[in-house]
């Protein structure tokens, strides 16, 4: 019984000894070591190992002389076991942050602040050609290249890798958390291990799966929320990238768009119609006007040329009258005689 008893406390010692020796590896992402890199809206860094006993944080600026100078920027570290790289107050200070004895001057490097950035593209490995925001024929097998700052975060105590997770959604808004190769082989997206820039993941997505995915537009992009840091400062390329495009189909968009490049020309034919509506009430207004004033001229100067001809003839009845007034002075004339 006692051997027993024994090899009991035996286990459970052991499984104490393995979860203490595995709860560093855990914690390890967020223990800052005196030097070390962090990232703009990480929370809850363990920075007790970078303050070296301190409790304030100095800045200087670029040109200002640390030994000479009091800091840029001070920050008072109240809780060095959960610490955090605020956008308010780390935001336009980048660079070494220095822990400060109690008179206020620099002794020795806490960490560097550093604004993360982060771009994915897509590549088709088919052919070898850069396919972000463009064409894939279907069938195809496509990687993805990551361009990223935060692999630094590998090089903290136990870690190995930044985690970084690829979202991928359909044309019909699903959104994958793993692909599968044209081989069948299954990848999983999400925290994709970053261990250098650029980070390639191989040939991970295969169109050729037709069932998984059919033709139409995908969207892509990165995130990586490593301590909290994209809750915190989720702003698009730093620790989320931008959104790039991916059309998945079989015939080149570039030939299928030259067919109905016809379309333009039978919309031409509308304005055509417009511009007969607009010349039909010019002729009522500014046609119709002048045009009888322009033939009324040459038609009213005919006519009197006409009428002097007749005004020409009537001499002639002038002349017929004019007997009759010759008589009666010949009547007078003949009693002038006769009275004398």
């Amino acid at each position: 019984m006692n051997m027993i008893g024994k090899s009991a406390k035996c286990c459970v010692l052991l499984i104490f000894g393995i979860l203490f020796l595995m709860t560093p590896v855990f914690a390890a992402i967020n223990t800052i070591r005196p030097g070390e890199t962090v990232f703009i809206g990480e929370q809850g860094l363990d920075v007790t190992l970078a303050m070296d006993g301190d409790t304030q944080l100095g800045w200087w600026a670029s040109a200002a002389s640390i030994a000479g100078s009091s800091p840029t920027g001070l920050i008072s570290v109240s809780s060095p076991t959960s610490f955090s790289i605020s956008p308010n107050l780390f935001g336009s200070q980048n660079g070494v942050w220095y822990h400060l004895n109690p008179s206020g001057q620099a002794n020795g490097t806490a960490f560097n602040v550093v604004d993360p950035q982060l771009a994915i593209f897509i590549d088709d490995t088919t052919v070898n050609v850069d396919v972000t925001d463009k064409w894939v024929p279907t069938d195809d097998e496509l990687r993805f290249r990551i361009n990223s700052n935060l692999y630094s975060i590998a090089g903290r105590s136990g870690q190995s890798s930044t985690p970084v997770t690829i979202k991928v959604q359909s044309p019909d808004g699903a959104v994958f958390s793993s692909l599968i190769s044209n081989s069948g082989a299954t990848t999983s997206i999400v925290n994709f291990p970053v261990t250098t820039t650029p980070q390639y993941t191989g040939s991970i997505w295969g169109t050729a799966n037709r069932g998984t995915y059919p033709p139409g537009t995908y969207t892509i992009w990165a995130e990586c929320n490593v301590n909290s840091m994209k809750d915190n400062y989720g702003v698009t390329g730093k620790t989320i990238s931008r959104k790039v495009s991916l059309l998945n189909q079989d015939q080149n968009p570039l030939i299928r768009g030259n067919v109905p490049s016809t379309n333009p020309t039978q919309l031409t034919t509308t304005p055509t119609k417009k511009v007969t509506t607009l010349s039909t009430p010019i002729p009522t207004t500014s046609q119709n006007t002048p045009l009888p004033t322009l033939t009324a001229l040459p038609e009213i100067t005919t006519p009197p040329t006409t009428i002097e001809t007749t005004v020409s003839q009537q001499p002639s009845p002038t002349k017929t009258k004019s007997p009759g007034f010759e008589g009666i002075i010949a009547v007078f004339a003949l009693i002038a005689v006769l009275a004398f």
